[in-house]
Formats: C-alpha cells, sequence, structure tokens
C-alpha cells in the first residue's frame, strides 16, 4: 500500500541480473499482479505524489507509462549500441521541464556516474521521438565537450537519440533517467571538482528539490 507515502523512488542495482529486459520483468511483477497495478496507479494520479526512476528503475517506470498520467511519450530503454555494460562518468545538460525534482537546474551541465548494459531510448516510431523532443519533457541529455547534444560514443555511452537520457511527466511529478545522481551528489566523489565546490555536487540540488516540494 502506497497511501502513506509522498515520494517513491526506484533505483538501480541489477534488478533481475540485469538481463533479460531487467526493469520490464520489474514493471510486469507490477502490471499483471492485479493489487499492485492499482495501488501504482492510484499512487501515480494522486497530485501529492512525486516519484524518482534511476537505470533499471528508469527502465521499469518507462514500462508503466501506461499507469502514468502525462507519460504517453516516454521511450523504452534497451540493450547499448555499443552491446555491452558501460561503467563511466557521462556529462549531461539539464534542458528545461516541467520536472520537480530539476527544478532550477536547468542550462546546468554537470558530470554524473553511468552503469548500465540497457540504457538506450528506443522509440517506437520516429513520430513519438518527435513528440517526446518537442513537449518540453525532455529532462536529460548527454553532451559532448564541447556542450553540444550527442549520439556519439562514449560521450553518449548507449546511442540514445538526440542524446535523450532523462525524461519527466507532463506535470513534473515523475522524472526517470538513467544515469546515477545518487552515486554523485558529494563532491569528493566526482572524478574532479573545482576546490572552491564545498561539500555538494550539483547534484545535491535534486534531492532538495524534493523535500521543499514535499513541503
Amino acid at each position: 500500500d502506497l497511501a502513506e507515502f509522498k515520494g517513491l523512488a526506484a533505483c538501480g542495482g541489477f534488478s533481475y541480473g540485469d538481463v533479460l529486459g531487467a526493469g520490464e520483468g520489474w514493471a510486469k511483477s507490477i502490471l499483471f499482479n492485479a493489487r499492485a497495478r492499482d495501488v501504482f496507479q492510484q499512487f501515480f494520479n494522486r497530485q501529492d505524489s512525486f516519484a524518482l526512476g534511476v537505470c533499471n528503475g528508469c527502465q521499469m517506470m518507462s514500462n508503466l507509462h501506461s499507469l502514468i498520467p502525462g507519460a504517453e511519450h516516454w521511450p523504452h530503454f534497451v540493450r547499448n549500441r555499443s552491446e555491452q555494460f558501460e561503467a563511466r562518468v557521462a556529462m549531461v545538460e539539464i534542458p528545461e521541464s516541467p520536472s520537480i525534482l530539476l527544478s532550477g537546474m536547468a542550462g546546468s551541465r554537470l558530470p554524473v556516474a553511468v552503469a548500465h548494459g540497457e540504457g538506450r531510448a528506443e522509440f517506437a516510431k520516429a513520430e513519438q521521438l518527435q513528440a517526446m523532443a518537442s513537449s518540453g519533457n525532455v529532462a536529460l541529455r548527454y553532451v559532448n565537450n564541447a556542450g553540444e547534444l550527442t549520439e556519439q560514443y562514449p560521450a553518449n555511452p548507449n546511442g540514445s537519440p538526440q542524446g535523450i537520457t532523462g525524461v519527466s511527466s507532463n506535470d513534473g511529478r515523475v522524472t526517470i533517467m538513467m544515469p546515477h545522481p545518487e552515486r554523485v551528489f558529494r563532491s569528493v566523489t566526482n572524478s574532479w571538482a573545482p576546490a572552491d565546490q564545498g561539500e555538494d555536487s550539483g547534484w545535491m540540488r535534486m534531492f532538495r528539490n524534493a523535500r521543499v516540494w514535499v513541503d
């Protein structure tokens, strides 16, 4: 029962061994269970709830899009173009989006950890990609060292079109992303940080945004 919870975070961690569509199997354990499906649908439809999906959790929530208002253009996340597991630091840009978690962060370019074998955003049709791109709900994009969105490996570790690696629901209450901001919210966990940055990296803002929104 999720009735007493304001927020839900579905994290990474190689659910189902990160094989056979890992997060997809996770989603089906909800979709094919009548009680679980109802509980999650009620949660997502509440106006006072929010959710974050990261890595396997991103993959899982993308497969729950039919239960999430305003998620009709979301992609699936499938095997990397490289055909291998990618664990590295990537650079992402945060475009303007309704995401409550990324509020006030638009225009930022931040390093972030990635660790996935199935992180490529896949759109069923070109029209779906266009609808997603023009919706204003793209929440994260991979960029290269010139700050330009990229589909080129390794700056884009999985080959996602237009660098798309995070999306938001229409009202911003649900955000999913393939990278791992929870691994680099402290400056010392980044490969490099300015000496005067202090304890928190830029990603800490995301978690503080959640706290502010709940208040």
